[in-house]
């Protein structure tokens, strides 16, 4: 994220002080219209890419700086958890992609609809999740934002416009275009950002509900989070062509740098512009994951530990919101300090929270299986019927 190109219109002198004195006010009327350049070019495949120039302001910058260090936390948290035992199953972790789920929230509204993949614990929580709902399900228990029965990678909150995580990769794909249908049958003006990954890129159900979005001009946004490994699997190796943005061929590009929030807002804001009006477009971030593919990954058998603290340096989406607020003279050190003091204690909190919240009963394992009212029937252990019911 450039630092030099940064323009200031209507700051008061507030912004001058320490932030421990006058970060209240700032939060709350500081709407001040800062413009900043992005880290780098957007790249553009068969349409005109958007400017640099991103408009922003302090207070979205701080909740940026907030937002991405809740999310860190919390992934940080839920490594310790999985190593104590506390969450089983599979457990894919975001940390290192954050600018990705929290610069697409700044540049979207909540009736637009977002669908992932399995690694999707920050998404959730752009989408209005709590911390509680995230660890209580990480652990199996009821207060989970799938009651404790979907783990990881079955985060789910409809009335959040978020339509889940799913463990068969790219399976989200036609789903998130199912929406897209949706949406525009229903003529209400929003879209659908459908998210995978480079591992996923190569689906066949990918190009085929592609190619019924761009028949119909659905308002659907492919996302494709490209941290450049797919499991094990260096993307150079997986695929021909890793220029994941060019790969609709008549479907329009755009690709953008994930490490940096404020070109993903801008993408984001201009692919939800461009499907309204013309159809499906792929955005690819350009992204990357600090930990393994999963829990059981350790994550440095296929790339060195040299590159991973090389992104961490040079690249790290919370560290250059840190630097850009400090260069400017929108925060100081020591508050942005007591924001993470802040956040851990949040998470903290949260755990124990989740701790005490109880498992779910055996009997749940046959409830939320169908639609009530239909009629359908599901066999207990004990061979006993067992009519399926929602609450």
């Amino acid at each position: 994220m450039a630092l030099s190109t940064f323009s200031r219109r209507g700051l008061g002198s507030t912004l001058a002080k320490p932030i421990s004195a006058a970060v209240s006010s700032r939060r709350i009327s500081s709407d001040a219209s800062l413009t900043v350049e992005t880290s780098v070019p957007f790249t553009a495949h068969n349409c005109e890419a958007p400017s640099r120039a991103v408009t922003t302001s302090p207070s979205e910058l701080l909740s940026f700086f907030r937002d991405m260090a809740l999310m860190r936390r919390m992934e940080i948290a839920a490594d310790s958890l999985y190593k104590a035992k506390l969450i089983r199953g599979f457990c894919h972790l975001y940390d290192g992609q954050e600018a990705v789920a929290v610069g697409m929230e700044a540049g979207i509204t909540r009736k637009d609809c977002i669908i992932t993949a399995y690694r999707d614990h920050c998404t959730f929580l752009g989408r209005g999740g709590t911390l509680l709902e995230v660890f209580s399900e990480l652990m199996g228990r009821k207060d989970g934002c799938s009651k404790g029965k979907g783990g990881s990678m079955h985060f789910y909150r409809k009335e959040g416009g978020f339509y889940g995580g799913h463990g068969i990769v790219g399976a989200q794909v036609p789903l998130g275009c199912g929406l897209a249908f949706a949406q525009k049958y229903s003529k209400d003006e929003s879209v659908t950002f459908a998210l995978y990954g480079d591992g996923a890129a190569n689906q066949g159900q990918l190009f085929e509900a592609l190619n019924i979005a761009a028949l119909w001009d659905l308002p659907a946004i492919l996302v494709c989070e490209n941290n450049h490994y797919g499991m094990g699997t260096a993307e150079w190796r997986a695929a021909k062509s890793p220029a994941y943005y060019k790969r609709g061929d008549y479907v329009p590009g755009l690709k953008v740098d994930g490490m940096d929030v404020l070109a993903v807002k801008q993408a984001c804001k201009f692919a939800k512009e461009h499907a309204l009006k013309n159809g499906p477009i792929i955005l690819e971030m350009d992204t990357y994951r600090y930990h393994g593919h999963s829990m059981s990954d350790p994550g440095s058998t296929y790339r060195t530990r040299d590159e991973i603290s090389g992104v961490r340096q040079e690249r790290d989406p919370i560290e250059r919101v840190r630097k850009l607020l400090l260069s400017h003279d929108i925060a100081a050190e020591k508050e942005l300090k007591d924001i993470e003091k802040e956040v851990r204690k949040e998470v903290d909190e949260a755990i124990a929270k989740a701790k005490e919240s109880p498992m779910p009963d055996p009997s749940e394992l046959f409830s939320h299986v169908y639609v009530k009212g239909l009629g359908v029937e599901a066999f207990g252990v004990d061979r006993k019927i067992v009519r399926a019911t929602l609450p």
